[in-house]
């Protein structure tokens, strides 16, 4: 792969030398144009200036070969041809021997003409009774103007090899920064989820920096969080294995009904240890990242309904469910799955706390969009010091007889999908409210 400060510097380097030779090609143009008009203004100078001595020189022939001059006597640049001529075409005089042809004189001002297969550049100015024309080689006016153009063009090279130079040293010292990132990264160790710290840092790149430093922030908190559920499993796991292991012992040891009811109990232990490892996994999953939208709807009601059925086995029965005469028939925002689960988890804590099978309520209401679920029991109550920990995971009281991850898992699941949950105890029991978006209609 193309390193970023090659391709930087090859796009901008490009974009510069288009933009610098697009210019050179103007001014070179220009310059060339200058050029061509300051010869051609020489071609006229030159011709005004014969005119001028001619009316000062003796009087010409009018006829035969006529006369030459050198081009020192008629005052004509080196290089230049002259040629004077009557109205009637007859050669008068001239400056030069070579071309041997006679130049055309018949048109006046500039033309352009073929003397001796060599183009040559002539101006022709009429002066009384008088044709002067003043010519040049067109081979000699190119040298000229590529001389100039190349005296121009070095110094235009070498700006654009300069200004290419500094891009690049210009860029590498942009780049910098990441430079300085990439190698704080490597210098960490892999187990390192500490925030980078780098100064200075331009503008544009701080938010690279935050970014970088909410994920590993996002990494501590996942790894934490693994870790605290690896530890909790291990901690909570290893109770109802030691009964399952004890109690089957014993029941190898024994018969009758010693073993009957070691038995039993061991099947109690598995079942709290199978009750426990499924709250522990719908716990990671609501704490983690994955999706629960299987693109089921329920609405307020259906969700009641099916928290009942799924609620603990041979005690749904004492679930008092109320159901308001206007309710709204909008689905809940919310994964069907959790909000059945969240729901669920609250009446199966309210039964476990309601002694001597009393009744459980369940009562909701709907208010603009959002739907309430209000469970209570008829328990002993919460103090009120223990209702801070009550959605902290393990956590029981002397009275409780579950694993501690329900009110948990409600907890994670009103976090997740902007539920509310507010504990009420009261001296009759402990009343939960239970707060759900609703789809707008």
């Amino acid at each position: 792969m193309m390193s970023l400060r090659l391709r930087l510097s090859l796009t901008l380097g490009a974009a510069f030398a288009l933009i610098w030779a697009l210019a050179a090609a103007w001014m070179l143009s220009d310059l060339r144009n200058q050029m061509m008009f300051s010869l051609d203004q020489r071609l006229v100078a030159s011709a005004r200036m014969v005119a001028g001595l001619m009316e000062q020189l003796p009087a010409l022939p009018t006829k035969g070969e006529g006369t030459h001059f050198s081009a020192e006597q008629l005052n004509i640049p080196g290089g230049m041809a002259c040629q004077v001529s009557s109205l009637r075409g007859e050669i008068l005089a001239r400056s030069h021997t070579d071309p041997q042809q006679t130049l055309e004189a018949e048109k006046m001002g500039f033309h352009d003409q073929m003397i001796d297969g060599a183009p040559w550049r002539s101006f022709t100015l009429a002066r009384g009774d008088l044709r002067i024309t003043t010519a040049d080689r067109q081979i000699e006016r190119e040298a000229l103007n590529m001389s100039i153009l190349l005296a121009a063009s070095v110094p235009v090279g070498v700006a654009l090899l300069g200004c290419l130079c500094l891009l690049w040293l210009g860029i590498g010292q942009g780049l910098a920064p990441l430079n300085r990132m990439r190698d704080a990264l490597m210098r960490r160790s892999a187990d390192s989820l500490e925030p980078l710290q780098i100064q200075p840092l331009p503008s544009e790149l701080q938010p690279l920096l935050d970014t970088q430093n909410q994920l590993f922030q996002r990494i501590g908190k996942t790894i934490e969080r693994e870790r605290r559920l690896t530890g909790d499993a291990a901690h909570e796991l290893r109770s109802p294995l030691t009964a399952i292991k004890t109690h089957l012992q014993v029941a190898r040891m024994t018969d009758g009904a010693a073993r009957d009811q070691s038995l039993a109990r061991a099947e109690e232990g598995a079942d709290r240890l199978h009750r426990t490892l499924e709250q522990l996994l719908l716990l990671a999953r609501v704490e983690g990242s994955l999706s629960f939208d299987d693109g089921v709807q329920c609405s307020a009601e259906q969700v009641a309904k099916l928290a009942i059925q799924d609620a603990a086995s041979g005690d749904r029965q004492r679930i008092k469910f109320k159901v308001p005469p206007v309710l709204s028939h909008a689905p809940v925002q919310m994964p069907a799955v959790l909000s059945i689960a969240a729901l669920r988890n609250l009446l199966d804590n309210a039964l476990r706390h309601t002694p001597n099978d009393g009744p459980v309520e369940l009562s909701l209401e709907t208010t603009g969009s959002r739907v309430q679920f209000v469970v209570r029991d008829h328990g002993p109550g919460i103090a009120e010091d223990d209702l801070q920990h009550l959605t902290q995971r393990f956590w029981r009281n002397g009275q409780s007889t579950g694993c501690g991850l329900g009110l948990a898992i409600v907890q994670a699941i009103v976090q997740r999908c902007g539920c509310t949950l507010h504990f009420d105890s009261r001296p009759d029991g402990l009343r939960v409210e239970l707060s759900m978006p609703l789809q707008p209609v």
